[in-house]
């Protein structure tokens, strides 16, 4: 039982941190840069993206950005998405490996789309 609590307090810390996040994000003008011409990466398979995506937003995965990043413009602005967080952050970091400087991790897509849509 104590096992249970304490990996229950774990996946909660964790789940507060990501909406605090995620709220900070969203809050440094995340919908200004969308509307002044930043591209929305879905990171997610193309079967997910298949599923539901923001409209306009362009898919290469993260199973595949290793090798797709070269149909990227390194001068554009990138807000990466997925189905919770987790891919996009690793493809924020990917990318700014690769020496792109403008890229900005948008959390989970549904997220983002529901925020783009109250604004």
């Amino acid at each position: 039982m104590k096992n249970v609590l304490i990996f229950c307090g774990i996946i909660f810390a964790i789940y507060v941190v990501y909406r605090i996040y995620k709220y900070q994000t969203l809050d440094m003008g995340l919908d200004k840069l969308i509307k002044n011409g930043a591209i929305i990466l879905d990171v997610r398979t193309e079967k997910e993206y298949e599923t539901g995506h923001i409209a306009g937003s362009q898919n290469i995965s993260l199973g595949t950005i290793r090798e797709r990043y070269v149909e990227l413009d390194p001068n554009k602005i990138y807000i990466t998405v997925c189905s919770h967080g987790l891919r996009s952050v690793k493809v924020e970091n990917i990318l700014k490996e690769k020496g792109f400087k403008h890229v900005h991790n948008g959390g989970a897509w549904s997220d983002l789309q529901k925020s783009l849509n109250l604004k």
